[in-house]
């Protein structure tokens, strides 16, 4: 009996051993670069003090009690009927579509590819099966990736809003370094991490809040967020943003992570009005209300930006990351757009949407 018990012990350390370095292998690199390498570009910046990035409205990165952390658990773990959907359809893009003057196929979460005048701009792109520094360990997909990596059509440019893991992703930087020729548009300290992952310094261009660079005859402009980041025991030593996208003819704002913020009226004056708007809808809670937007918030940043301009919701249905049932935001967003007179699409991950002469029809698709 004892020997058979060391054996079975000896099994589950075996195991349990096993599943750590499965969980830990690939950890270090995806973390990215250290603080000291990254303050090299960070330090010019008037939006950098004290060694981090602040934002330009005080904001609270997490005010939670420890009683809220109990009642976030409770919902997120066990609490909440419908939290996690029982399928979400996914439709395959087509790659072989020209690029329209106006169009947008959501991958899922903060993914997306825009078509503007011509030109095609990668935002935020995800392909991982978890938003996490470990491939076995952290949020996983609720729905598959609508497409590999290699199926997506030439890209003109790619676009990352910040470092947070469900926006920043290792292997999916890897991946487009060997299949696309795309520059990588970042905001400050960002491309420290890019270089350490093997991106080319041709390949990178890290700005700032305000500042601007041309692809031909698109301009892809930093704009301001309100929000933090982060990718271990350190926060905010890296850059967030939001990005203006300005062809000749049309204009998208990508608004990645963001909690609301004043300074999207500005960002309309100075480079709207904008014909198309992506907004983040989902993981919202009341203890982090200055960093990520309720529905409501985005329908309002929208207003802010866009006078007749089609809205794509986005931030939501890909990761569970805050405790509201996964199509509240959804329902909350039509009621809001309904109300303000916004036009909304709700895309099926790997869905393109384009804007014509009639309204992009929403299916509510989530309620199947």
């Amino acid at each position: 009996m004892r020997q058979a018990l060391r054996v079975v012990g000896g099994t589950a350390a075996a195991v349990t051993g096993g599943w750590a370095v499965r969980a830990l292998h690939g950890v270090p690199d995806a973390l990215g670069a250290n603080p000291a390498r990254i303050a090299t570009v960070a330090g010019g910046s008037p939006n950098y003090r004290d060694g981090v990035f602040h934002n330009r409205e005080p904001s609270s990165t997490l005010s939670i009690t420890r009683a809220d952390m109990w009642k976030v658990a409770h919902d997120m773990f066990g609490g909440t009927d419908h939290a996690v959907p029982a399928q979400i359809p996914v439709l395959a893009p087509d790659p072989s579509v020209p690029a329209a003057d106006l169009a947008v196929t959501w991958y899922g979460h903060s993914s997306a590819l825009i078509e503007l005048d011509g030109y095609r701009i990668l935002t935020d792109p995800v392909w991982s099966e978890r938003c996490s520094p470990s491939r076995a360990v952290g949020p996983a997909r609720l729905h598959p990736v609508p497409a590999p990596l290699d199926a997506l059509p030439s890209v003109d440019a790619v676009i990352i809003s910040h470092d947070h893991y469900d926006h920043l992703d290792i292997d999916t930087i890897r991946g487009l370094a060997r299949s696309q020729n795309a520059v990588f548009h970042v905001p400050l300290g960002i491309g420290a991490h890019l270089r350490r992952w093997g991106v080319p310094d041709g390949r990178i261009v890290e700005l700032d809040w305000g500042q601007q660079v041309r692809f031909a005859e698109l301009r892809i402009v930093c704009t301001p967020a309100r929000h933090f980041s982060g990718r271990f025991l350190t926060r905010n030593t890296t850059l967030w943003s939001s990005w203006a996208l300005i062809g000749p003819r049309h204009r998208a704002f990508f608004g990645g992570d963001t909690g609301y913020t004043a300074a999207f009226a500005g960002i309309g004056q100075d480079h709207g009005p904008f014909d198309l708007t992506l907004m983040p809808v989902g993981a919202y809670h009341p203890s982090w209300p200055d960093i990520h937007m309720n529905p409501e918030e985005a329908i309002r940043a929208h207003r802010d930006m866009s006078d007749a301009g089609l809205f794509v919701p986005i931030h939501w249905a890909t990761f569970r990351l805050a405790p509201h049932p996964w199509a509240e935001p959804i329902e909350r967003m039509l009621a809001a757009a309904t109300e303000a007179a916004v036009t909304a699409a709700v895309p099926r991950p790997g869905q393109r949407v384009r804007r014509t002469a009639a309204d992009p029809a929403t299916d509510a698709w989530w309620r199947l």
